[in-house]
């Protein structure tokens, strides 16, 4: 059984191996442990017989978008269900705080459009853009797909 939970302070050392899984094979952006730290209340973390294996974070970009962010599974636990899992957690807590609109910056196109999310363009996210695309080394050169889910319209809520 998978329990989805709010991530601990002793999840931090697993998660931060989960996350660098995928950033060494530049799927996902590299998170530093001290990042994990700091927004830990943001964290979600999906658990089988006593260990972690998946997490997925949201972030408040203003009061009408938040991000998916860090969407790992370990690779062992892969065709579970538990990356759904995850992002219908995050959809719920992204309705729980009022936002209408979740977004993700992602390869992973095919598995986002089964959760309900549609492609867009990141011109209809600057908040994303200014807060964090322009510091990435990838600015000018970004091939990741932008996603976009209406909550309220979404198949979780």
């Amino acid at each position: 059984m998978v329990e989805i939970r709010r991530a601990r302070i002793s999840d931090i050392d697993r998660l931060h191996e989960l996350i660098n899984i995928y950033s060494e094979k530049e799927i996902l952006l590299p998170r530093t442990k001290e990042s994990l730290y700091q927004n830990i209340f943001s964290i979600f973390v999906a658990e089988k017989d006593g260990e972690v294996v998946g997490s997925a974070s949201i972030t408040i970009l203003d009061k009408e978008l938040a991000e998916i962010r860090s969407l790992v599974v370990d690779t062992p636990a892969l065709k579970l269900g538990i990356g759904k899992m995850l992002v219908e957690k995050i959809v719920e807590e992204t309705n729980r705080l009022g936002i209408e609109k979740l977004i993700s910056l992602t390869y992973q196109v095919e598995f986002f459009q089964k959760c309900g999310f549609e492609v867009t363009v990141k011109d209809n996210m600057p908040q994303k853009v200014w807060k964090d695309c322009i510091t990435c080394p990838k600015l000018h050169n970004c091939d990741e797909i932008a996603m976009i889910l209406y909550v309220k319209d979404s198949m979780y809520v």
